[in-house]
């Protein structure tokens, strides 16, 4: 029950959470690639992997998180986004979830503190989840290029 309420507490929080990791992680150099993606395409996106998050966390709906991230890397690989400044990035959202639950974590006892890591271990496959889809994206949009180079080559 901790965990749901956890769930609703970042909900509550999604344009502070959001707002903290624009100014924090996007200019990182870590991801600066991301300044190839259109500033409001990030915003919304930033306020979509909150959103997405807490969906997941309730309904867990895989076919969902497959859909959007492998979407996701197919469009950062179209942008000339490199997949270590994505990582990157989607590893510093997760940090900053985690260090916004221990921030505002609820445990006082042992079973708040046990739904707090749960819903932690939640999150990380959350994230897990969506790396190994973006990285999917990127993979079927560099195989899709490639592709069609390769076509282009043996057409001369």
């Amino acid at each position: 029950m901790l965990a749901v309420n956890l769930v609703r507490l970042i909900e509550s929080h999604v344009e502070q959470l959001s707002l903290e990791l624009s100014e924090k992680a996007w200019n990182a150099p870590q991801c600066s690639d991301l300044h190839k993606v259109p500033a409001s395409e990030l915003q919304v996106r930033t306020r979509e992997i909150y959103r997405n998050l807490c969906d997941w966390l309730l309904d867990k709906a895989e076919t969902q998180v497959e859909r959007r991230y492998t979407e996701l890397g197919a469009r950062r690989a179209q942008q000339g986004v490199s997949y270590s400044h994505v990582f990157w990035a989607i590893t510093a959202t997760k940090q900053h979830v985690y260090s916004f639950v221990q921030r505002e974590g609820l445990s006082d006892n042992a079973m708040e503190l046990r739904g707090e890591l749960e819903l932690l271990h939640l999150v990380g496959q959350f994230f897990d989840h969506a790396l190994y889809y973006i990285a999917l994206g990127f993979e079927r949009e560099r195989d899709r290029i490639g592709g069609g180079l390769k076509r282009r080559k043996g057409d001369k």
